[in-house]
Formats: C-alpha cells, sequence, structure tokens
C-alpha cells in the first residue's frame, strides 16, 4: 500500500471512540483524517475537549486537530461510528448516501436485514449483503456494523463448535465489565462490592445478534443459525473484560478433547487471516483450572483473542466452559477496524 487511506471518527470524544482513536493513530493502512463529535464540541482542539482515558499519551497531531461535527461529508472513505444510539440513526445513514462506507459499533443497524452484522473470521462472506443494501436503499455507500460487545466473545468460541458439531442450544451466563457502560458508567455507589443482575436489552441482542452472524446468507439475506440461546446478562466490578460461562447442547457428541482441539485449530479466511487487526488465533485455550482471568488474560493477540477455560462434560447439556473477550476492543473498536481492513483487502476500498 502506497499511501494510507484516510478514515473519519465519529463519536471520538467517548470510550469506545476514544478506543478508536488509540488504535488508528500508528495503524499501517489508516490514517485518520477527521474526529467528529456533538456539536457542543465541535471547533474545538480534540486534546482540549477530550477526557482521555486510555494508557498511551494522546499523539500530539491528534491532539491538536480540530473537531467536525458529525456532518457528512468528512474527509475518509471509511468512517467508524461510536455514535450514541439516540442520534446513529440519521447520521450513519447520511454517510452512506455520500458515498462512505460506515463501520458502526451502535445496535441500531445491527439487525436489518441488509447490514452485515460482521466478524470477519466467521462470516467474511455476508459482505455480498452490501450490494442488497445498495440496491434497496439507492445509496453508493454502505453500512456494516460489529455485534454487540458481549455477542463479540460468545460468537468466537461457538463458531468452531457449530461448524464441527452443531450447535443446538446454549445457557450462558455473562460477568461483563464497567467500561461496558461507557464513560462515566456507573456510579460507584451501585457497583463497588456488588454485582447487578440486569444490563438493559443486553440479553435480547445476544440472543439475536448471534443467530444472525451464524447464519448463512440465502438469495441475498442473512438465515439465521437455528440455535436456541438463553442468555442471564449481569454488572460486575471489573474495569475491562467480559467473562461468560457457557453450557452447550450438540447435535454431534463431542468429548472435551475433540471441542478443545476443534477451538484450537479455528481460523479465518486466508484474507481475513492476513488483516494487521486480525490475531494469530481466534481463540486460544487455556488449560489451567483457573483461567481465563481478566486481571492476567484479556490482551492476549492485542485485545482480539478470545480465551476459552475449563472445558468439561455439563450434566444438564454436552459441554461446558468459561470465555473471556476484551469487550472495548474484539467487542467494540478492534472488530470495527477489523472490518474496515476487510473492506480494503477485498478491494472495495481504495
Amino acid at each position: 500500500m502506497r499511501a494510507k487511506i484516510p478514515v473519519a471518527v465519529l463519536g471520538a470524544t467517548g470510550t469506545v471512540g476514544q478506543k478508536f482513536v488509540r488504535l488508528l493513530a500508528e495503524h499501517p493502512w489508516f490514517e485518520i483524517a477527521a474526529l467528529a463529535a456533538s456539536d457542543q464540541s465541535a471547533g474545538r482542539p480534540y486534546g482540549e475537549v477530550v477526557r482521555w482515558r486510555e494508557p498511551v499519551p494522546l499523539p500530539g497531531r491528534l491532539a491538536g486537530m480540530t473537531i467536525a461535527r458529525s456532518t457528512p461529508p468528512l474527509p475518509g472513505r471509511i468512517a467508524f461510528s461510536a455514535l450514541d444510539a439516540d442520534v446513529a440513526q440519521d447520521i450513519e445513514q447520511g454517510f452512506a448516501r455520500c458515498g462512505a462506507f460506515v463501520v458502526t459499533n451502535t445496535r441500531i443497524h445491527r439487525m436489518d436485514p441488509d447490514v452485515p452484522l460482521m466478524i470477519p473470521e466467521i462470516n467474511a462472506g455476508h459482505l455480498g449483503l452490501i450490494e442488497r443494501q445498495r440496491a434497496a436503499r439507492g445509496w453508493p455507500g454502505a453500512v456494516l456494523a460489529n455485534p454487540n460487545c458481549s455477542t463479540a466473545g460468545l460468537a468466537l468460541a461457538l463458531a468452531p463448535l457449530h461448524t464441527a458439531f452443531g450447535v443446538e442450544k446454549a445457557f450462558v451466563t455473562t460477568l461483563q465489565a464497567v467500561s461496558g457502560a461507557g464513560y462515566p458508567g456507573i456510579p460507584s455507589l451501585d457497583i463497588l462490592g456488588n454485582v447487578i443482575p440486569f444490563i438493559g436489552g443486553e440479553e435480547e441482542k445476544m440472543e439475536r445478534e448471534t443467530a444472525k452472524i451464524l447464519g448463512t446468507v440465502r438469495d441475498g439475506a442473512v438465515e439465521p443459525a437455528p440455535i436456541g440461546l438463553s442468555v442471564q446478562c449481569n454488572r460486575v466490578a471489573t474495569v475491562d473484560g467480559h467473562l461468560e460461562t457457557v453450557s452447550v447442547g450438540l447435535r454431534r457428541r463431542a468429548t472435551p478433547e475433540e471441542a478443545v482441539a476443534a477451538m484450537r485449530e479455528f481460523r479465518g479466511p486466508e484474507i481475513v487471516r492476513g488483516l494487521p487487526s486480525s490475531p494469530a488465533a481466534p481463540v486460544e485455550v487455556d488449560l489451567r483450572p483457573d483461567r481465563p482471568q481478566p486481571r492476567l488474560d484479556l490482551e492476549r493477540g492485542n485485545g482480539m483473542t478470545v480465551t476459552v477455560g475449563r472445558v468439561r462434560p455439563c450434566p444438564l447439556l454436552d459441554l461446558r466452559f468459561v470465555l473471556l473477550s476484551h469487550n472495548t476492543i474484539r467487542g467494540a473498536a478492534g472488530a470495527a477496524v477489523q472490518i474496515g481492513e476487510l473492506l480494503v483487502a477485498e478491494g472495495r476500498v481504495e
């Protein structure tokens, strides 16, 4: 690649927006050409407005960049969106009408029939929905979505099992970090020393999105995977990293050893393996009895690897295990950047 591709970040001052800025600041393919936020922040230097929460210094070039309004057009063939859901729909569609590829972390478009809901290692072929979307909506750009942060880890852990043995049903309990609620998020007196057994809309999102991601495109539409899911979501007092306990029922019985082998052998298609953000192994299995743990295992694959442990028989279904995923990287900004890379690798963006 002779020159980096200019991109824009929408909602650049929030938690996920900052993660986009960090991941894109030194990206080998992309260069930030615009940082956009609310009208209240527009016209001011990014470094003056943002309350930078990332564990690395904010690059000076970006600190001095003037914040633009989240209004199309902006410089950049790809717009990475971390907008609030209540304003995202019209803005994201406006960018698509102006010819941009919008890769969104918001929930608004995920379940639209013509919007690819992407985890590239699992369903790179779903990019074919772009043609249907353009034809139906009459715009030259496109909207693509990455899944909910807790869905991302679950779908990646289930994908190799579904391919090898067929997943028929699963029972899932999540222990989700406070960063998933954004910043400033949950008041300390609500979460410290506590567990909150409710995250609005989260359980429904996981159940719907997982079936779409693992589904098959037929006649220009996604046929959801016929998997029965029962999900219970909890907010816990960890900073980053969503832990999930999973029991699965399989179409074809498998031993824990066979399941571990399927997970360890799982790789995306060749085009995805070569993307800058793709980890060497999308799923790693740790056989130590007390792993994975957010404090120790979250950064595997630069935050893009899902770690699975405690794979063992289940007395009610077939198998049970624990998984850990980085909710703001694999479950948010890193996943969206990887989708943008796939657009480049497929020749859709130059």
